[in-house]
């Protein structure tokens, strides 16, 4: 798990392609200081396992699903990547739960100003990914988290302090670039809940989304989750 809080921005040194399967070798500094093999790191968001380090850099494979469903797959080298290690259980939260599991991909619109802000719109490639996304709700674009500013049925924006930008890949990043998307973890389990049926067998491990769930929005606020 991650908080969405960009420990630094390290370099694509060297990139392997087999089909959909992929190995990066990524640089970095910070978070080679106590890495160890099998650790996590978020590299653009994505949850990657480190299967090789030196003092310069570490190796991370990316199987076919990682690859279909992020931006992965475009990374050249010298590309500037977002890292960020496994959060800590005795660290600060700064962020919010971050899990590295991309939901989909999306474009940045536009690239603006609003005082000392810069701000992004952006579309997702999937609108169904906008149920997800909420005016002053938490998304991790690129690894980052960030809150939502405005949404509406097909793209949303975010506004990102001058530091943010400074020292995050994003910085490189305007119209008509491509970004990992993650919603928000706990909506995506209100959603389920809200929409799932269990069957087959006690657990419901058999069962499938229908809309019949016993566990409604009015259930939910009567409970105090909203």
């Amino acid at each position: 798990m991650f908080t969405g809080l960009i420990e630094e921005v390290g370099t694509l040194k060297r990139s392997f392609k087999q089909g959909e399967a992929m190995l990066l070798v990524i640089g970095a500094d910070r978070v080679l200081k106590d890495v160890a093999i099998g650790d996590s790191i978020s590299v653009n968001g994505v949850c990657l396992t480190v299967t090789e380090y030196d003092s310069r850099s570490f190796t991370v494979d990316v199987m076919p699903q990682t690859y279909r469903h992020s931006t992965l797959k475009d990374v050249r080298a010298g590309e500037p990547l977002n890292l960020e290690r496994a959060m800590q259980a005795g660290g600060r939260f700064g962020g919010h739960i971050v899990q590295g599991h991309v939901d989909g991909t999306a474009d940045i619109v536009s690239r603006g100003s609003d005082a000392n802000a810069v701000v992004f719109t952006i579309r997702p490639h999937d609108e169904k990914l906008m149920r997800y996304v909420i005016p002053q709700g938490s998304v991790t674009l690129d690894g980052i988290s960030l809150t939502v500013a405005l949404a509406d049925r097909n793209s949303f924006t975010v506004s990102i302090i001058p530091h943010t930008l400074k020292e995050t890949a994003l910085q490189h990043k305007g119209a008509g670039a491509a970004i990992n998307v993650e919603c928000d973890v706990l909506g995506k389990y209100v959603d389920h809940l809200l929409h799932f049926k269990g069957g087959g067998d006690e657990g419901g491990r058999t069962g499938k989304p229908d809309g019949s769930s016993k566990i409604t929005a009015a259930f939910l606020a009567d409970n105090g989750f909203f």
